[in-house]
């Protein structure tokens, strides 16, 4: 029987710290596999909850979780806390999936990944266990990439206010301001400060051994990306996909229309109301790896990414079956 509301459970890292998650059960005889949600920046594990419920009642099993700093993962006080999104990647997902893979040791390993949740994996020691990727709207937040109508308030909004304010009180009250969940200073200063090459943001010695880990990554990636979403960018989405240097990847541009919506945005796909379009389709790729958008490849009217950090490679377009 499907526990509705999933298991709760607590996630060991390997630095010590405790995440807070919930396991949801496959309901099906036959298992499709088990999948680790990744949420965005600023967003609650919960907010993915009904989607869990939908993957879990259709066969696979389902790992949510907080990371470090956020909802059930929160410590006493934020003020000071210096977590980062590497330590998003390098420890709590790194952690979420070793929790999945001794739970459901035999099964494919799956991600989905919402927003910056699409680009941690990478950070991952034991991410070249990963077999298909779904990501939306997945980038890491470069300025340059937000949609040009936008771009100003945007730049304003998150990478001078949430600074400013980072500095003033210890953390990013991003509640308070009813903008996101209040977010680590380490966090904070990763977005607002983040560098067309990502790599940069870390230090030197750092940069081989994170730029190695993305490499060894050889998942199947399905990129979504939303035609009106400000911040997942067509521009944006490649820029992160560049990372994944090993991967055969497909490339999805979902308009509001095409789901019977007039707007979508960067948050949506996740809501309830997909549930009988979204979310339905995207068991085809979970469970089969088909890519069930052939006619839909991402925009092509951008710029080449003239400061990328690696000879752009050419990526499998959205043809079907993998």
């Amino acid at each position: 029987m499907l526990e509705m509301d999933g298991k709760p459970i607590g996630i060991v890292c390997r630095d010590g710290i405790e995440l807070g998650g919930h396991l949801w059960a496959s309901n099906g005889s036959s298992p499709c596999g088990a999948v680790v949600i990744n949420p965005a920046t600023g967003v609650l594990a919960r907010y993915y909850h009904p989607y869990a419920r939908f993957l879990a009642g259709h066969g696979f099993t389902v790992l949510t979780y907080d990371y470090r700093g956020i909802g059930q993962s929160r410590p006493a006080t934020l003020r000071g806390c210096n977590y980062r999104w590497a330590d998003w990647g390098e420890q709590d997902f790194a952690a979420a999936l070793d929790f999945l893979h001794a739970h459901k040791p035999d099964d494919p390993k799956l991600v989905v990944g919402h927003s910056i949740g699409g680009f941690l994996p990478g950070f991952a020691h034991n991410a070249a266990s990963i077999d298909r990727m779904l990501t939306v709207g997945a980038q890491y937040a470069y300025w340059r990439d937000y949609a040009r109508a936008r771009r100003l308030r945007l730049l304003l909004q998150w990478h001078i206010t949430m600074p400013l304010l980072t500095a003033l009180f210890g953390y990013f009250p991003g509640k308070t301001l009813g903008w996101l969940e209040d977010l680590p200073a380490g966090v904070a200063r990763d977005w607002s400060f983040r560098r067309a090459r990502m790599e940069l943001s870390h230090s030197r010695e750092d940069r081989p051994d994170i730029l190695q880990r993305f490499a060894a990554v050889t998942a199947g990636i399905l990129a979504i990306g939303i035609t009106d979403d400000d911040i997942g960018t067509p521009r944006a989405i490649r820029r992160a996909l560049q990372y994944y240097r090993n991967v055969r990847s497909f490339e999805v541009a979902l308009s509001p229309a095409d789901l019977g919506l007039d707007r979508i945005g960067h948050f949506s796909l996740f809501h309830k109301r997909h549930a009988t379009g979204f979310w339905l389709d995207s068991l085809l790729w979970l469970r089969d790896g088909i890519n069930p958008w052939p006619g839909k490849p991402l925009g092509k009217e951008i710029d080449a990414i003239k400061d990328a950090p690696f000879t752009t490679r050419c990526y499998i377009p959205a043809r079907g079956m993998m």
